[in-house]
């Protein structure tokens, strides 16, 4: 019989928890009990580090194709507000990033109809030229998927492509939740969840680090999530390849998904981290996007087995468009001032997870 009791004693001895534990978590309502699990589990892999990096995220277009339900970022070509940047901006921005302290650029965008593959090539040669201490982090799975459909190119050569140009990592977005019934009602246009974790499992093979991620706090079950989950922790044992999951707050706002959906509550958002950090027992990063969650809930969350607060981001327009209150951006000092707060020790990380500085 699963009990509380039974889930914590697994946790305590390092044993990793079933689907059925997870859920059953999910339905409790002893948080602090959860949290104190979490952060036991967070401590044997991280000690008291909390890492985060000086970063900049850009968006080439936001020009695209899928128009996905819950997305407030995208626009159809000639739209108002649409645009897409010339090579020259987007080296602009990667040169002030670079001016500015920042290891790593993040860039995802629409899929635009009608720019070339060779436009997002082009990019990443031009960003690695005019700041070549950059790391790229860039595309989606579903980008990649677009970029081998316009291109007449097999994934594994788009990834060949990408990389000779300067791709160093992919960050994790796309996956939403994974589980088919769920796309169907958000995005139906979007790749499958199959083909999403398909994908990765070829950037890992083809010795890319990735992310994951899951958009929760819509139309999706507690089930839901932990399928999602549970697919991420079979692929992550047979390839290694994520760094960070990241668990993403929907943002209702200005999203065509209204429904009767308010987003999330804090204790949701604590709960879903930490069961995150429980249950995916073979990732080392858990990551609370303070864009999407608030400052105060990511601060909180550092307690409830969280070891990454992103980075300072610099212009984020994703979750902003959808309606965050958050700021666009958050100076180092800010950051380290959180996470000293919460009686962590801050460490400035690059992308792949090498430490450049502790505080």
């Amino acid at each position: 019989m699963t009990t509380f009791e039974t889930i914590s004693a697994k946790i305590r001895a390092a044993q990793r928890i079933t689907s059925d534990e997870a859920l059953f978590l999910f339905r409790s309502n002893d948080l602090l009990g959860i949290g104190e699990l979490a952060a036991l589990a967070n401590e044997r892999k991280n000690g008291t580090n909390v890492y985060f990096n000086v970063n900049r995220h850009i968006n080439p277009t936001n020009v695209c194709v899928n128009r996905c339900a819950f997305c407030a970022f995208s626009r159809t070509a000639g739209e108002d507000g649409a645009y897409t940047l010339a090579l020259d901006e987007i080296c602009r921005r990667a040169l002030e990033a670079e001016k500015e302290g920042a290891t790593e650029v993040h860039i995802v965008g629409g899929l635009h109809p009608d720019l070339a593959f060779e436009y997002y090539e082009e990019a990443l040669r031009a960003i690695r030229h005019s700041a070549p201490k950059l790391h790229i982090k860039a595309f989606t799975a579903v980008e990649i998927e677009y970029f081998s459909r316009i291109s007449g190119l097999t994934i594994e050569q788009v990834f060949d492509r990408l990389m000779g140009a300067g791709l160093g990592s992919m960050p994790g977005g796309g996956a939403e939740i994974l589980v088919e019934e769920v796309r169907e009602k958000i995005c139906p246009e979007k790749i499958s969840g199959a083909r999403w974790l398909e994908i990765i499992r070829l950037a890992h093979l083809a010795g890319l680090k990735t992310n994951a991620t899951m958009l929760y706090g819509h139309v999706e079950t507690v089930d839901d999530r932990v399928s999602h989950m549970e697919m991420l922790r079979v692929l992550q044992d047979e390839t290694n390849g994520f760094q960070a999951f990241i668990p993403l707050a929907f943002q209702a706002e200005n999203s065509d998904l209204k429904l009767d959906i308010k987003g999330t509550s804090g204790l949701d958002d604590l709960k879903t981290l930490a069961i995150a950090r429980i249950f995916l027992d073979n990732f080392d990063h858990i990551k609370a996007y303070w864009i999407m969650l608030g400052e105060k809930i990511a601060q909180v969350s550092l307690a409830f087995g969280v070891n990454d607060l992103d980075g300072t981001v610099v212009e984020e327009k994703i979750g902003h468009d959808a309606g965050a209150q958050t700021p666009q951006a958050l100076t180092k000092d800010g950051i380290i001032r959180l996470i000293r707060k919460a009686g962590k020790v801050p460490v400035e990380r690059d992308t792949l997870y090498h430490p450049i500085r502790s505080y």
